[in-house]
C-alpha cells in the first residue's frame, strides 16, 4: 500500500500535471455551482460590483479577480453585463471602460476566452475591487485526522485505491487547529462497532449534480458512517488569508458550503464527483475531491490578515439583499404579456434554486472587507 497524507493526495489528484482540474474539460461537466445554475447569480454579483465600485469612489481600474475560475464562466457573464451584451435591450455601463478582469486557475487558458479577460495561476497583488472565490475553498487540499489510543493521527490514503490507514501523529500546528476549531469529546477506547450508515437520502448533498438524474442510490452514504474523523482545515485558513492579503481596497468574497464550530459533521464530508454523480473519493485524478469548509475558521484567518471584521451570510440572505428574491410574477402579467410572464416565471424559478435553503441557498457568503464598509453594500 503506497499511502500518503490526504493533503498531498488531493493536491496531486486535483492540481498535478494530470490532475482533475488541470487536464480535464472543466468543473461544469461534473457538477453545477451557483455560477452554472443560473445567470441570476452573476447578475447579483454584478450588483455587488456596482455598489462596491461606488463605495470605492469609482477607481480606475476596478478589479474583479476570480480565484478558482473554472473556465471563466463568472467573468464572462460579468463582462457581458458590464458591456451591455447580456440581453438584447441592455446598454453598456460606465464601469465597462474601467473593468479589469482576471481569472486565476492552474488549467490552461481556454481557447475561446475573450482577450479582455486575463488568465493567471495566482492572484495579482494590489487589487482594488472584488476578489471572488466560488466553491474554491472546498477544493483546497486538506488532511484528515483520526483518533487512536495514542492520540490524533493523520489518516493516510492510497491514491490508487482510496484505502486508508492511520499514520503519524499530527504536527503541533494541526493539533492546535483541531482542538481550537473542531473540538471533540475525549475518545474512550472501545470495541463497540460503529453505528450503521444512514438510510439513503438522509445525508446532506453538498453539490448540485450536473446530471439531472442526481446521485447514485447510495452516493450520499459516502459522506456518513465512516466513523469519527476530522478534516483539518488549517491549510484552507492559510489559503484564504493569502488571497485576502492581495487586496489593497475592496472585498474578498468566498461562496461555499461549510459548517460552524459546534455543528461539525462527526464523520467528515470528504467525497468525490464525476460526470454529475457522487462517487467514492479515490484521489487518482479521475474525479473531483471535495470537503465542506470550516467557514468560521477561514473567516477568522481572513479577518486577522485584513485587520477588520468579516460578514457571514447565507446565500439566500445575500442574494435577496442584492435584489434576487425569486418572487413569482403577478398573474395579471399572463393576460397582458404571456411571453413576458413565462420569461419572468422561468427567472423566478432559477432564483428559487439559488436561494433554496436546503440546497445552494444554504451556502455561505463570507465577505471580508479591506478599507470599505460591507453594511451598505448588502443593504436591501
Amino acid at each position: 500500500m503506497n499511502a500518503i497524507r490526504w493533503r498531498d493526495a488531493m493536491a496531486t489528484a486535483l492540481y498535478g500535471p494530470h490532475g482533475f482540474f488541470v487536464s480535464g474539460s472543466g468543473p461544469a461537466d461534473h457538477f453545477r455551482t451557483s455560477v452554472h445554475a443560473s445567470p441570476a447569480f452573476a447578475a447579483a454579483v454584478f450588483r455587488l460590483v456596482s455598489r462596491l465600485d461606488a463605495a470605492l469612489g469609482f477607481p480606475t481600474p476596478f478589479d474583479v479577480v476570480d480565484v478558482g475560475a473554472g473556465r471563466g464562466e463568472l467573468l464572462r457573464a460579468l463582462a457581458a453585463l458590464a458591456h451591455g451584451s447580456a440581453t438584447p435591450d441592455a446598454a453598456a455601463t460606465p464601469l465597462a471602460r474601467r473593468l479589469r478582469l482576471t481569472a486565476v486557475e492552474l488549467a490552461p487558458r481556454p481557447a475561446d476566452l475573450p482577450r479582455h479577460i486575463a488568465w493567471a495561476t495566482e492572484p495579482p497583488t494590489g487589487i482594488t475591487g472584488l476578489l471572488t472565490a466560488t466553491e474554491w475553498l472546498d477544493n483546497v487540499p486538506l488532511d484528515v485526522a483520526v483518533p487512536t489510543d495514542t492520540g490524533w493521527r493523520y489518516h493516510l490514503v492510497d491514491p490508487n485505491t482510496g484505502e486508508e490507514t492511520p499514520g503519524p501523529p499530527l504536527t503541533p500546528e494541526d493539533l492546535t487547529w483541531l482542538t481550537t476549531w473542531h473540538p471533540t469529546p475525549t475518545r474512550t477506547p472501545t470495541t463497540t462497532p460503529p453505528p450503521p450508515p444512514s438510510a439513503p437520502g438522509t445525508a446532506p448533498v453538498i453539490k448540485r449534480f450536473a446530471s439531472t438524474e442526481g446521485p447514485e442510490p447510495d452516493a450520499n452514504l459516502l459522506i456518513t458512517g465512516l466513523g469519527e474523523r476530522v478534516e483539518v482545515g488549517r491549510g484552507r485558513d492559510l489559503a484564504w488569508g493569502g488571497v485576502v492579503g492581495r487586496l489593497r481596497r475592496g472585498v474578498a468574497l468566498a461562496v461555499d458550503y461549510g459548517h460552524l464550530r459546534g455543528r461539525r459533521p462527526v464523520a467528515g464530508t470528504l467525497t468525490g464527483y464525476r460526470n454529475g454523480r457522487q462517487v467514492p473519493p479515490v484521489p487518482d485524478g479521475s474525479c473531483d475531491i471535495t470537503a465542506h469548509v470550516a467557514i468560521d475558521s477561514v473567516a477568522a484567518a481572513g479577518a486577522r490578515v485584513a485587520g477588520c471584521a468579516y460578514t457571514l451570510l447565507t446565500q439566500r440572505e445575500a442574494l435577496r439583499a442584492l435584489g434576487a428574491d425569486g418572487g413569482r410574477p403577478a398573474l395579471s402579467l399572463a393576460g397582458t404579456d404571456p411571453a413576458g410572464y413565462v420569461r419572468a416565471l422561468a427567472a423566478a424559478s432559477a432564483v428559487a434554486e439559488l436561494t433554496d435553503p436546503a440546497g445552494l441557498g444554504g451556502h455561505h457568503w463570507l465577505l471580508q472587507p479591506v478599507g470599505v464598509a460591507v453594511d451598505a453594500l448588502m443593504a436591501r
